[in-house]
């Protein structure tokens, strides 16, 4: 008996240590989860937040991962997977009111964004 197994192609691209907050990141990666590449890189372009200068230069990364190391074509590419999770925090204390302090949480984290072919 013989199995035939479709390896299903796919290129990634992560960013790790982001310097801005995994949740502002996902409000932005939920627009284009499924969508086709061109299609995403326009509603990244054109989304007012701050996490979509960051999305923008990692989705095309991921797409020349895509186009030079695995031979995919950029037409028939789509946003499978895109997800981030929360990096480290870093700490940071400033100074408040009656000689007390404040701690800042400047928040980090990973990015991934994963690409396949639609057949």
């Amino acid at each position: 008996m013989e199995e035939t197994t479709t390896q299903v192609r796919e290129a990634r691209a992560t960013l790790n240590y982001a310097r801005i907050s995994a949740r502002k990141v996902k409000i932005v990666a939920d627009l284009i989860r499924g969508k086709d590449v061109d299609e995403a890189i326009s509603i990244v372009k054109f989304t007012p937040k701050a996490s979509s200068e960051v999305i923008e230069k990692l989705l095309k990364s991921a797409i020349a991962n895509a186009e030079n190391n695995h031979e995919m074509k950029k037409e028939s590419l789509y946003v499978a997977e895109i997800f981030a999770n929360q990096g480290p925090t870093l700490k940071r204390i400033r100074p408040a009111a009656k000689g007390s302090a404040v701690r800042i949480r400047k928040r980090t984290s990973h990015i991934t964004i994963v690409l396949k072919e639609r057949n």
